[in-house]
């Protein structure tokens, strides 16, 4: 038993192949709250995403600048409070400045004056990031957490159920900064996406889908994996308070993009209709992912998915790809890389320089000097590209 023990504790537990997001190391969320155990026996979390302006005032046509006249407001308002603290602690140098004698009580003990709490300090608190706190849901207290939900209407958060830590190859269950980015594009973008048929390839948590479906007509939600797709399925219902007001659907479908085909068995619960099949074909118009160049033969098969499904849409559509550039160091090169992102963009490359007389595709980066509506880091690894497909016959 003793030699068993201690072949068991030169095992590390911790696999080479996971991975966790850094969305979830350092967390606007207030907490993250352990709601269950996924088929797999992961951990699922539920976290709460701030929005920096609700959808509330987005979609009652407030103009940008109404908005953000708001914000510096609040900013104002949060100077005003520091001046106030700095005038209570010119008030104690003051106090202090007078001797040991002002600061004796009648019995002749020592007051000690405290400094006071910055008030903006606490007004700022949302906007910090916080170190996750994971926080158990005991079966039967259910309700207990309702109560310590953020004092906030709802419209001032996403809320997104998903996984801490996993393998490679359930990277799609996390929350990356690339979804946070396209989001905050979205938002940006409403005009231009309003009323639009959509489709997102890897949509993973599905919070990309999400925000199209505040603005969007209809949005396809794709990815593989039966627990996977029912956790995106689970958020989209989370989330329908958001899309109410602009009428919005989500449909959550699986799509690989190893097969040629969609799924139509309708004995698997997130198959195809040959309706929706013809619907997407027809009106789709928008197509989008984040956060799904990580693996080159994953790569790949997208760019071959893009081009059968620009080709066979109706009409021509937008691809909008976002993305973290993620540094390594290899022992290979011996120097600090990025392979993921250099063959995704040769093969972004490779799709502009297409010549086989049905397809264009133009391809050009979009500036990242847009507002950002979603509490997160917007670090200058991150990017985000425009594809624009038409058809030449």
């Amino acid at each position: 038993m003793v030699d068993l023990a201690e072949k068991e504790m030169d095992n590390p537990t911790f696999r080479s192949d996971t991975v966790l997001s850094d969305v979830h190391l350092h967390c606007p969320s207030k907490r993250h709250l352990m709601v269950r155990l996924n088929a797999v026996g992961q951990p699922v979390f539920l976290s709460y995403f701030k929005l920096l302006w609700s959808t509330e005032d987005l979609a009652s046509g407030k103009h940008m600048r109404e908005i953000t006249a708001g914000r510096e407001h609040q900013c104002r308002k949060g100077d005003e409070l520091c001046d106030k603290d700095k005038s209570n602690i010119k008030k104690e140098e003051e106090l202090n400045s007078e001797g040991v004698e002002a600061l004796l009580d009648d019995d002749g003990d020592l007051e000690v004056v405290r400094r006071p709490q910055s008030a903006s300090g606490l007004e700022a608190e949302d906007l910090l990031r916080d170190i996750v706190c994971p926080v158990i849901l005991m079966k039967g207290k259910e309700d207990a957490f309702e109560d310590e939900e953020p004092e906030c209407t709802c419209s001032d958060f996403v809320k997104i159920e998903h996984t801490m830590a996993t393998p490679l190859e359930d990277v799609g269950k996390q929350v990356w900064r690339a979804a946070f980015l396209l989001a905050d594009y979205i938002f940006f973008k409403r005009d231009t996406f309003r009323c639009c048929s959509v489709l997102e390839l890897g949509g993973g948590t599905g919070i990309s889908s999400i925000i199209m479906g505040t603005v969007a007509k209809r949005v396809y939600c794709t990815d593989v994996g039966e627990d996977l797709l029912a956790m995106c399925e689970q958020n989209v219902a989370l989330n329908k308070h958001l899309m109410e007001s602009g009428g919005g659907e989500v449909k959550v479908k699986e799509l690989d993009w190893l097969k040629d085909e969609f799924c139509t068995d309708r004995e698997a619960p997130y198959s195809w209709s040959e309706e929706e099949i013809a619907d997407l074909l027809d009106h789709c118009s928008v197509i989008m992912a984040a956060d799904v160049f990580y693996d080159d033969d994953l790569t790949d098969a997208l760019f071959r998915t893009l081009y059968r499904l620009t080709h066979n849409l109706k009409n021509s559509c937008t691809v909008y790809l976002a993305l973290e550039k993620r540094l390594n160091f290899t022992l290979r090169h011996m120097d600090v890389t990025c392979e993921a992102y250099s063959h995704f963009r040769n093969t972004l490359n490779d799709l502009e320089n297409l010549q086989d007389g049905k397809m264009k595709y133009t391809v050009e980066p979009i500036k990242l000097d847009f507002c950002q509506f979603l509490v997160y880091e917007r670090i200058e690894q991150l990017e985000l590209w425009k594809i624009m497909a038409e058809h030449l016959t």
